[in-house]
């Protein structure tokens, strides 16, 4: 994704666009903390937050023990006392040890309390596939969190959002969790060199089109716009719409797309059953119905534990030949 000097921007990852989000808001606001496994000495396990300890000191950046429910559960505690934590709880599929404590406190407490109180806690964590790190480390379950009332589910798929989403997330009286994907982390690119903020409740149009629309968020959002590439080779002008928020959904933005193409293809990196792509398919049928042209297809994970070998995790994933696949399906041209 390397592209030339632009005048105002800088060369970036992925993975220091986050960075300097936790860094520009431990210096704006010293209500916030970061806390999580090995975010100070070791800097993160996909090191976000190297350096951070050196420059906050750990009263900021707090180390804690391998105990997920735990230390979100001191998360929402600190938040219901004025503080700004931001917990990383490294993977997703680590977080399901932390699941009673986001479900049943954070998401709960503002209707439990009668609107006494709220919980504005951030909560990040890794998730997807494609690094080999095997079934307990690669799964895609945010579409579970979205299912949840009470929370605002994101997941920044540009480095724009990356830098920008946290700053938001942490202006909002009720928590956000915010979901990376690990293949992301390397990706470089230009970003404003006076980047900030950005919204969190709109989906963005990546690629405009008028044959069909290619629904999608995360790490699938670069394999859809590959997709749409590859279509445009072969006459096919596709939308590729970027969720960005997963709970709530831009239902407008996904609308507005399927009235124009007539057509659409969801690519979700979850497994199918109860999927987020379920989600929008039934929305787009509630709503859209009468738009449609060709019956809504998806693009999903196998519904195996992701493998190890990177052959067959790659096998389990959608990959851009489906997505082309499916797109020419929906149009007629298998």
């Amino acid at each position: 994704m390397s592209q030339p000097s632009q005048p105002g921007t800088v060369e970036t990852t992925y993975r220091d666009a986050v960075r300097e989000a936790i860094r520009e808001a431990l210096h704006r606001d010293p209500a916030v903390f970061l806390m999580g496994e090995d975010v100070g000495r070791y800097g993160g396990c996909y090191a976000v937050s190297k350096g951070l300890l050196a420059e906050f000191g750990p009263d900021r950046i707090r180390d804690t023990p391998l105990s997920e429910s735990g230390f979100t559960g001191a998360g929402i505690g600190a938040a219901m006392a004025g503080m700004r934590p931001i917990v990383e709880l490294m993977t997703v599929n680590f977080s399901l040890l932390a699941l009673d404590q986001i479900l049943n406190t954070a998401a709960t407490i503002r209707h439990m309390s009668g609107n006494q109180f709220g919980v504005p806690l951030v909560i990040r964590m890794a998730t997807g596939a494609g690094r080999q790190v095997a079934a307990q480390h690669s799964h895609s379950l945010e579409g579970w969190y979205a299912h949840i009332p009470g929370i605002k589910v994101l997941a920044p798929a540009t480095l724009e959002d990356a830098r920008g989403m946290l700053w938001t997330a942490l202006e909002q009286p009720d928590p956000v969790l915010i979901f990376e994907n690990v293949m992301l982390y390397n990706m470089t690119g230009r970003l404003a060199a006076d980047a900030g903020a950005v919204e969190i409740d709109k989906a963005a149009v990546r690629r405009a089109g008028r044959d069909i629309s290619l629904i999608t968020y995360g790490g699938s959002l670069w394999k859809t716009l590959e997709a749409a590439a590859a279509l445009a080779g072969d006459k096919i002008e596709a939308e590729v719409i970027d969720l960005r928020s997963l709970r709530p959904l831009d239902d407008a933005a996904i609308m507005a797309s399927v009235a124009k193409t007539r057509r659409a293809v969801i690519v979700d990196e979850g497994w199918r059953s109860g999927s987020l792509s379920a989600e929008i398919g039934m929305r787009i049928v509630e709503q859209a119905f009468w738009e449609l042209d060709a019956p809504i297809r998806r693009v999903c994970s196998a519904e195996v534990p992701i493998p190890y070998p990177r052959h067959l995790e790659e096998a389990a994933i959608p990959q851009v030949p489906r997505i082309v696949a499916a797109a020419k399906a929906a149009l007629g041209r298998e």
